[in-house]
C-alpha cells in the first residue's frame, strides 16, 4: 500500500514544501470552501504526485486555518477546473495562485496549513509541463 502524505506547515519553509507538492493540482471551483466563522479555507484537489517517479495523482485536501479574511482575484464565474500553481506567504497572508491569473489571498494570523492525501494513487495520463 502506498503511504499517504499528511503534512503541516507552520513557517515559510514548510509552506514552500507543501506548495511544491500541490503544484499542478486540479481543483474544481466548487471544491473550494471558506468558513469565515471557523476561520478556515478548505480546498479539495487531485494533486500530481511529484514525489514519485510514476505519473500518478491522488485526491487530497488542503486546509488553511487561523484566517482573518479571504479575497479573490480574476475569479472564474463558471465551475471550471483550476490548475493550482503555488502557495506563498506574502505580507501577512497566504497567496494561492492558479493558472490563467485566478488567485486567492487568505489573510492569516500565522501559517497554519495542512495537506492530507485522501485516496490512494491512480495513473496520470500525462506529466504536467511548464514553459518559460
Amino acid at each position: 500500500m502506498t503511504e499517504r502524505l499528511r503534512l503541516l506547515a507552520v513557517d515559510e519553509a514548510d509552506l514552500e514544501t507543501i506548495s511544491a507538492l500541490v503544484q499542478d493540482a486540479a481543483v474544481k471551483r466548487g471544491d473550494i470552501a471558506y468558513d469565515a466563522k471557523a476561520r478556515r479555507l478548505v480546498i479539495i484537489a487531485n494533486r500530481y504526485r511529484w514525489e514519485t517517479r510514476q505519473p500518478s495523482r491522488v485526491r487530497c485536501v488542503l486546509r488553511l486555518d487561523s484566517l482573518t479574511s479571504l479575497k479573490r482575484r480574476n475569479w472564474p464565474a463558471s465551475d471550471t477546473v483550476l490548475d493550482l500553481l503555488a502557495l506563498r506567504w506574502e505580507n501577512g497572508g497566504i497567496e494561492i495562485d492558479f493558472a490563467g491569473g485566478a488567485a486567492l489571498r487568505a489573510d492569516a494570523e500565522c501559517i497554519d496549513v495542512e495537506l492530507h492525501d485522501l485516496s490512494g494513487p491512480w495513473g496520470a495520463k500525462r506529466t504536467p509541463r511548464h514553459t518559460l
